[in-house]
């Protein structure tokens, strides 16, 4: 098929080349000029494992472009996939302004039978909304159908994820577009799920919305486990064998971030309240989501008395690894707290230290590597699990501190290693290791 993928961000981006790599001619829409010249030379914006070798593949192959001409994408697509952002408001709620921007700028190029395709996560009820906005500015000869199909995608694995996934959801309210969008994935090999439109936008946000529930659950666990000298890691373990249950998401520690979790489940709970229907369990789970993002601080503050003066060492600062998304990192407000605590803070990512400045407070130090981050500190933030400090040598790491204290916050090690090392080790849900507790002044 002829496939146009309106925006270039992270969703359209991973659309666009998957799509060419299953068979599909692409072109890929965005308004920005510069991040254009950027693709069409097989430069990524984004960082994801195996995305810039794709786009050279299949740019340099003639079944992948990149244009930011309406005028050039729309007029020979059989499908356009619009896969542009849907920011949160400040009640909440998605913003879908640039899905309706996308879909009437379409409208002059549309083929006649042309499938409009929403990947962009939006509230229930957008599609419904974009086809009457299509229907009010066209000929009654056009065909023109909105199909919703979400997407289920991880950062850091989104490539892998789209031709491994569980599931493909299509949401179509007429027989023959969900066959046009099925037939479109089909290569992939992958159960798919039609049903009708507003249920399928609803299949992403309860999607979302029970996952970030399943997290937050286990932090919660984890708090308690600390007050009962019991270790969450067993408990999680015992829990997740329960096939009821799984083992998916039962990983505890400083809570949740990125695009996703927060801005869906935010969206949620505001859909509902659109409905007079308090979500009281979701309200929760964003409760104990930002609770758990500080609890690691409270940890830190209990462990020295006092933050002021000292310096810390924070590792991790996207907000999961194989990725440089800032967005609703935990590394955010620890930083702007531990700053605000009269802390010095040196921090470093493998990848996100370029994003890193607009993010964090201005007041934050960057280091070269990990080595540089800890030289001399009186501690270590740990907030991201990227397999780099997986590999620490907790040794080494301890030579190089001042006060060898780590504050982990993705419970990356043993307790035995951490206690073979001599380091104060505190982490999530698992009793803390004591060695060389020193009284701070």
């Amino acid at each position: 098929m002829n496939i146009a993928v309106i925006g270039a961000g992270y969703v359209g981006l991973i659309s666009s080349v998957c799509y060419a790599e299953i068979g599909h001619q692409v072109v890929g829409l965005d308004l920005d000029p510069d991040k254009i010249q950027k693709l069409n030379r097989f430069v990524s914006p984004i960082y994801e494992p195996g995305l810039e070798e794709l786009l050279e593949k299949h740019i340099t192959g003639g079944r992948l472009k990149f244009t930011d001409s309406y005028e050039e994408a729309i007029p020979m697509a059989d499908v356009i996939v619009i896969a542009v952002g849907t920011p949160s408001q400040a009640n909440g709620m998605a913003d879908i302004s640039f899905v309706e921007g996308a879909a009437l700028s379409s409208i002059p190029y549309l083929k006649k039978q042309a499938v409009l395709v929403i990947k962009s996560t939006v509230p229930v009820g957008t599609g419904d909304h974009v086809e009457a906005l299509i229907r009010d500015r066209i000929s009654p000869d056009y065909g023109i159908e909105v199909v919703s199909n979400p997407e289920f995608l991880r950062e850091g694995t989104a490539i892998y994820d789209t031709f491994h996934g569980d599931r493909i959801v299509i949401g179509a309210n007429r027989d023959s577009a969900g066959e046009t969008v099925r037939r479109l994935h089909e290569p992939l090999g992958i159960p798919i799920v039609m049903t009708d439109r507003r249920s399928s936008e609803m299949i992403k946000y309860a999607s979302n919305a029970f996952l970030a529930t399943k997290i937050s659950f286990i932090n919660e666990i984890a708090n308690l486990c600390e007050m009962l000298d019991a270790n969450v890691e067993n408990v999680s373990e015992g829990m997740g064998l329960d096939k009821r249950i799984g083992n998916q998401f039962l990983k505890a520690g400083i809570g949740y971030g990125g695009s996703c979790f927060p801005k869906d489940t935010n969206a949620l709970i505001q859909i509902a309240g659109n409905m007079q229907y308090d979500f009281e369990l979701l309200r929760s789970v964003v409760k104990v989501n930002e609770k758990q993002q500080t609890g690691i601080l409270r940890k830190a503050k209990a462990y020295y008395g006092s933050l002021q003066g000292l310096k810390f060492a924070v590792l991790g600062l996207a907000f999961k690894p194989n990725t440089d998304d800032m967005r609703e990192a935990p590394s955010i407000r620890v930083i702007e707290q531990l700053v605000n605590e009269e802390a010095e803070v040196v921090a470093y990512d493998p990848v996100a230290m370029d994003k890193a400045p607009q993010w964090l407070h201005p007041a934050t130090q960057y280091a070269g590597s990990w080595e540089e981050a800890i030289q001399d500190a009186d501690g270590v933030f740990l907030l991201t699990d990227w397999e780099e400090f997986k590999q620490i040598d907790l040794r080494k790491l301890r030579s190089l501190m001042k006060r060898p204290a780590m504050f982990d916050g993705r419970n990356c090690f043993k307790l035995s290693a951490a206690e073979s090392a001599g380091l104060d080790y505190v982490s999530v849900g698992r009793p803390a290791v004591r060695k060389t507790v020193q009284p701070v002044g």
